[in-house]
């Protein structure tokens, strides 16, 4: 079974609220639209009640003094019937005022949380009658105040962030310290990444963007470069260095297939002759052309890179044929696997490189920070740049998102119970609150013995 509380509206009208209870599964549910209640959501701690007991202390006080003024006052009046004299009459006039000014007090300070008596005087119980209303006022104050671009612009300006997180950053710990945080950052983001979802993204990444370039104008220009650099002759070199090679220790092998590729017909002896003679030109041919910058060969193979780095810029039908040739070599199941396979490989580096502490990539981390931390706190045109970027980013927070802001306070507000939130202000203020009831005790017989000094000084 439920509780009942009582929720006094904007408009003063009294409504009732089910308290949350709790449900056979451990649920907390509500009744027939009620939202939960302050008490339930923020219920006193112990420095409320702490705060609380002050309170009572202070009331008290005050209430205690306004008592003895009206014992005081009724003395004096005795007294001063009695004959005892003018100062009876300076007294009373001093008691008299300073009741007046206590219970005056007591009624402003009370009206403030409940109606004073219980009765339903107009403005009074300001508190959980105008909670809502205040709770608007309070996010239009915060947000015309804190949250406008001068006011954060000015105050980001003064703290100087960039010059402070510079001198910070230089300091070798710090950076070993965000160093370690980045690596913790960067481990975890990419644990909890799906592997599968990375390598899809990154293989249709790698695909959509070959096909949407044409490769062949790059390959030739790239091989006009190399060909007019001269720097392909140091493969061919290679190439002619390694046949040589290769035909010196294989040269059974050449002569056999020779033997093996002559018709039925002709003499062995007559094969093994022509196998030979082959084998001779080969070795020769690869000997010569090793040896020989200006081998004609050489020439001929300049002269056919050439050509054919200008029909790969130039020439449709060979520009066609190296597309197609591309778009087989990307849809075949290997490429794709080794697409997707370079994540894994990628992945695991990093990971392991973000977990070692010596590891090049965190060196050069630290030293980065280090040096951008340097940078930042001497330097004031690199100053002003993170300063500019910061103010940006919080100016456009805060215009972007000042009425989800200002709004998280007028909803909190809005959200709390009228007779709690009237406790926890009260707790936390109303101990002050009572000094004003004393002050204006004291104040008020003052101000009264002035002016009753006054009028008796004036005759009247």
């Amino acid at each position: 079974m439920c509780g009942i509380t009582v929720r006094v509206t904007g408009c003063g009208r009294v409504e009732r609220m089910a308290e949350p209870t709790e449900t056979a599964g451990g649920r907390t549910d509500y009744r027939a639209g009620a939202v939960p209640s302050y008490k339930s959501m923020n219920a006193f701690t112990p420095a409320d009640e702490e705060r609380q007991r002050g309170v009572r202390r202070m009331k008290t006080t005050a209430t205690g003094l306004l008592l003895f003024v009206a014992l005081v006052y009724v003395l004096a009046k005795w007294a001063s019937g009695a004959g005892a004299g003018a100062w009876a009459d300076y007294v009373a006039a001093a008691a008299e005022a300073g009741m007046v000014g206590a219970l005056a007090d007591w009624f402003a300070v009370t009206a403030l949380f409940r109606h004073p008596l219980g009765l339903p005087i107009p403005h009074t119980a300001i508190i959980p009658t105008k909670k809502d209303q205040l709770g608007v006022s309070l996010g239009e104050f915060v947000g015309e105040n804190f949250l406008s671009q001068d006011v954060v612009r000015q105050r980001l300006h003064a703290v100087g962030i960039g010059s402070r997180l510079g001198a910070w950053l230089a300091e070798p710990t710090n950076a070993d310290r965000v160093t370690a945080e980045l690596a913790t950052a960067l481990r975890g983001a990419l644990t909890v990444m799906r592997d599968s979802d990375v390598q899809a993204v990154v293989g249709e990444a790698i695909t959509r963007r070959a096909d949407a370039q044409e490769i062949g104008p790059g390959i030739g220009k790239m091989l006009e470069r190399i060909v007019a650099d001269q720097g392909h002759k140091r493969v061919v070199d290679l190439v002619v260095s390694r046949a040589h090679d290769w035909l010196v220790t294989h040269g059974d092998s050449v002569m056999d297939a020779v033997q093996g590729g002559a018709p039925g017909w002709t003499p062995r002896f007559v094969d093994r002759r022509v196998g030979e003679r082959v084998y001779k030109e080969l070795l020769r041919f690869c000997a010569e052309m090793r040896d020989m910058p200006s081998h004609p060969a050489r020439g001929a193979l300049d002269r056919f890179l050439t050509d054919f780095a200008n029909d790969l810029q130039s020439d449709t039908d060979t520009r066609a044929r190296i597309e197609r040739l591309k778009g087989e070599v990307l849809g075949r199941g290997e490429v794709q696997d080794l697409i997707a396979s370079a994540w894994t490989a990628v992945r695991s580096m990093i990971v392991s490189a973000a977990e070692d502490e010596r590891s090049e990539l965190r060196l050069r981390v630290r030293a980065s920070l280090i040096s951008l931390g340097a940078r930042m706190a001497t330097e004031p045109k690199v100053q002003e740049k993170v300063d500019s970027w910061v103010e940006g980013a919080a100016v456009h927070v805060v215009t972007t998102y000042r009425k989800e802001i200002t709004s998280l306070i007028t909803d909190t507000v809005a959200g709390w119970d009228a007779e709690h939130t009237t406790r926890k202000i009260e707790a936390h203020i109303g101990r002050d609150l009572q000094f004003i009831r004393i002050n204006g005790t004291v104040v008020g017989s003052l101000a009264g013995v002035l002016i009753f000094t006054v009028s008796r000084a004036l005759g009247a």
